[in-house]
Order: C-alpha cells, then sequence, then structure tokens
C-alpha cells in the first residue's frame, strides 16, 4: 500500500454529529476536500461519551461515508476531544543554568514543558495540553521565545488544559472498536481557531466562542498565544428542548423549527408571522406556531448561553483586549441574528467565522459553513503536526488493490459495502449493471 504524507483524516466527535474529513495539503494554507462524511450522533451527552455502541456506529458510517468520496481507506484519525470536563489551570515552572554564556537551548524549554507534565493533578485528571505563555530570562520578562538567549534563571508560565482520564481513554476505545488508530488528540477550540481565525485577530486580542451541540467553548488570543480556554456545559441542544416543551412540539420538529425559522432576536416583523406544522401523531389539525413565540424562547436560551460566556471573558482579564472582538463558530452559530444578540449582551463587536479562507475554491460549497470549523481545523493542525516532526504521516492507504466500492449512500444513509474484486465477477452482470449505472448518474454525495 502507498502512503502520502500530504494527506490527513480528522474525526470531530461531537455531540450532535461526528464528521469525518480527508484532506490534502496543497499549499497557502490550504486544504483540498477529498472526502467528507457525516453521521448523527446519539451517544454523547455534552461532549462526553455515554454510549460506546452507538458512537463507534455513528464512527463508522461517518469515516465511510468519507472513503466512498475519497476512494481511499483510511487507517489513522486525529480526533478532536470537548466536552464539559475539559479545565484548564496556569502553571509556572523553573530552572536554573550553569554558566550565564550558555546560550539558552530548545532542550531547555522541553525540560520545563516535560517538568509541568508532572504536576500534581485531581484524582481522574490527565493532561491533554501543556502550551507555553511567556518566559523570563533572569530579569527580563515578557518573552515569548528565550531561545539563543544569555541567562542563568529561566521561568516559563504556562496554560496547562486537562480532561478526565476515563472520558479520554473512552474516546480512544470507540475509535479502536471502529477499526482506527488514533494519531493525535488536539482540543476541539484550539483546532476551530486554526480554520477561523487569521494572524492578526490573534496578534491584537480576539475571543473564539464555538457553540456546540452540547457545550459551548471559548479560547481567548492575545499576542498569537492562546490566554485562556473554557467550557460551558450547554450549547444548541437545549434551544432544541425549549423549543420542544415550548412548543409542545417533538424534537424532531423543534430542531427543523430551530434551523429554518430560528432568530435569536424577537424581532418586530415576527410579530404577524405563523409557522404552519403538521401534526405530529397524524389524527389532529396542523399546529400554528407565532414566530414570535418562537423566538422569544430561542433568545431567552441564547442570552444565558452569551450571559455565560461574558462571564468568563470578564473572568479571565480580558474583556477590554480584544481588539478584534468576539468572533463565533460551530453549529449554533448559524441561528439567525446570534451575532447582533452576542454584540449586544457584551458591547463587544462580534462576527460569525467561516472556514472557507482554508479550502479550495472548489470545496467552498461542499463543507462551507461554521459548522465544519473544528474538523477543518483538526486537519489543519495534523497537517502543521506533521511538517514539524510530531507526528507520522500514513493517515490512509491509496490505491486500495483488492476492494471496490458496490452501491452508493442512498436517501436512507444506507453505506456501500467493500467486497472482493474476485467476488464481484463470480456475482455476474448485476454488480457490473450496478456500475455502470452509476457511472452514468452518481447522486450528490455533499452532506447537508
Amino acid at each position: 500500500m502507498n502512503e502520502n504524507k500530504d494527506i490527513i483524516v480528522s474525526l470531530d466527535i461531537g455531540t450532535t454529529k461526528i464528521c469525518c474529513l480527508i484532506a490534502k495539503k496543497i499549499g497557502n494554507g490550504k486544504i483540498d476536500i477529498l472526502g467528507v462524511g457525516t453521521a448523527e450522533s446519539v451517544g454523547l451527552l455534552r461532549g462526553v461519551i455515554a454510549n460506546v455502541t452507538e458512537t463507534v456506529k455513528a464512527i463508522e458510517k461517518a469515516v465511510e461515508k468519507a472513503q466512498l468520496q475519497s476512494g481511499l481507506k483510511v487507517k489513522k484519525v486525529i480526533v478532536g476531544i470537548a466536552g464539559q470536563h475539559i479545565k484548564s489551570l496556569k502553571h509556572r515552572n523553573y530552572l536554573s543554568r550553569e554558566g550565564s554564556n550558555n546560550e539558552i537551548a530548545q532542550a531547555d524549554i522541553d525540560y520545563l514543558i516535560e517538568s509541568a507534565h508532572n504536576i500534581v493533578l485531581p484524582p481522574g485528571d490527565e493532561i491533554i495540553h501543556v502550551l507555553p505563555q511567556t518566559f523570563k530570562v533572569d530579569n527580563e520578562e515578557g518573552i515569548a521565545d528565550p531561545v539563543g538567549m544569555s541567562g542563568t534563571n529561566l521561568q516559563g508560565d504556562f496554560l496547562i488544559i486537562t480532561g478526565q482520564a476515563n472520558s479520554i481513554k473512552n474516546i480512544g476505545r470507540c475509535v479502536e472498536r471502529a477499526g482506527l488508530e488514533v494519531a493525535g488528540l488536539i482540543l476541539e477550540p484550539i483546532a476551530s481557531c486554526i480554520s477561523v481565525l487569521n494572524n492578526r485577530e490573534k496578534e491584537a486580542g480576539v475571543a473564539l466562542v464555538d457553540i456546540g451541540g452540547g457545550t459551548t467553548d471559548l479560547a481567548i488570543f492575545e499576542d498569537r498565544i492562546i490566554r485562556h480556554t473554557a467550557v460551558i456545559p450547554f450549547g444548541g441542544n437545549v434551544i432544541t428542548e425549549d423549543i420542544k416543551v415550548g412548543c409542545e412540539v417533538l424534537r424532531g420538529d423543534a430542531e427543523k423549527l430551530k434551523i429554518n425559522y430560528g432568530s435569536a432576536l424577537a424581532l418586530k416583523a415576527h410579530k404577524d408571522q405563523v409557522i404552519v406544522i403538521p401534526d405530529s401523531f397524524g389524527n389532529r389539525e396542523p399546529r400554528e406556531i407565532p414566530m414570535t413565540n418562537l423566538a422569544l424562547i430561542i433568545q431567552a436560551r441564547v442570552e444565558e448561553i452569551m450571559d455565560e460566556v461574558y462571564h468568563h471573558i470578564r473572568k479571565s482579564g480580558f474583556e477590554n483586549k480584544l481588539l478584534a472582538g468576539i468572533v463565533l463558530t460551530g453549529g449554533g452559530s448559524m441561528l439567525k441574528n446570534i451575532d447582533k444578540i452576542t454584540e449586544y449582551m457584551t458591547g463587544i463587536r462580534t462576527r460569525l467565522g467561516d472556514v472557507e479562507s482554508c479550502l479550495a475554491n472548489k470545496d467552498t460549497a461542499k463543507i462551507s459553513g461554521p459548522k465544519y470549523a473544528t474538523a477543518v481545523g483538526l486537519a489543519l493542525k495534523g497537517l502543521e503536526l506533521i511538517t514539524e516532526g510530531e507526528l507520522c504521516a500514513g493517515f490512509v492507504n491509496l490505491g486500495v488493490e483488492q476492494q471496490v466500492v458496490v452501491g452508493l449512500v442512498n436517501d436512507d444513509g444506507e453505506i456501500p459495502v467493500f467486497i472482493d474484486e474476485g467476488e464481484e465477477d463470480k456475482k455476474g452482470g448485476f454488480f457490473e449493471l450496478l456500475k455502470n449505472l452509476f457511472k452514468k448518474d452518481s447522486p450528490d454525495l455533499d452532506d447537508e
């Protein structure tokens, strides 16, 4: 089997959806999407795996869809991690060096980072990332990169990201049961920052708010360094539940109402508008739901989420340092007027984030929108780690020799099976007919 160092596979395991992305590096910080597959996620609760079997099934389904589009066989994936168990803490470490004339080397920085991994954590917690902040050499403070400087005392400030060990193990277990290898584990807000924020924003000071299904993640940057992270334990799913209760509809209908008609602000224009939906049980008159009622339900919950976001921004001490404002991403940011209510509640200018600047032009229609920010960011981070030699390539097999695909994803979400070429020959003309038919008229495989 052939391997390609420019191809990466990312896996975003979210509360509402699981997304597998197969991408190829094309230069200028952009990627070419070779395959993308999504599957409904029913095995997670607020970013934490609650049902291993269902999660494995969803991973397999998403990966198989991506494989079908790309024609590649996935071997390993770089996986995103989030959830309400994620915490961050600040830590300071010291190193006394012999001889002030000796230059500080990268080995000294690595020693401080490695020492930070040995700090005492609460029982059951595990370190995910150790992120350097600033360094101090003797009496010189605020140094971003001390390598090459001379000094006796080296001090480093670090932001340490931790998570529950069992939750981390459950992610690895699900991926392995799906027949894949975990090549790396990346905090999802960090991945989203890579795909949504530009360097000018990170330099000036910016807060990324990733509104997922189960949680809302916050990451604050300044001087291109991540300064603070936080996880708010509710996201888009609680809005759906509120609509379900407030409008007295089934959950599926509540989700459709949120996506198709939802607004984070109740406007005067909604006053005389009514949404008519069929009765879910088939034995009653169609339901009429006033747009104003729907908007008020959504607005109340969005205000609660943004109040928590603003609380963490103030707590971080960066409230007046966000020159680039707030950037919203994630599936929850697709609600109409959510940027306006965020700016109104925080007093900080707000924009919606997107991933188009990271994609080849032909891919912008395929996976445009903020809901793919994490998957794209994971792919970009993985390619960066491969270039730096911190991650081994070989995420896919090129030219799967003894397998051909028969069948395509249909409207019911059925997945094709892989069969041996020899077995296909034995099947006779039926499989050949299918192949010819799909060559003539291949349906659109893009996920909505």
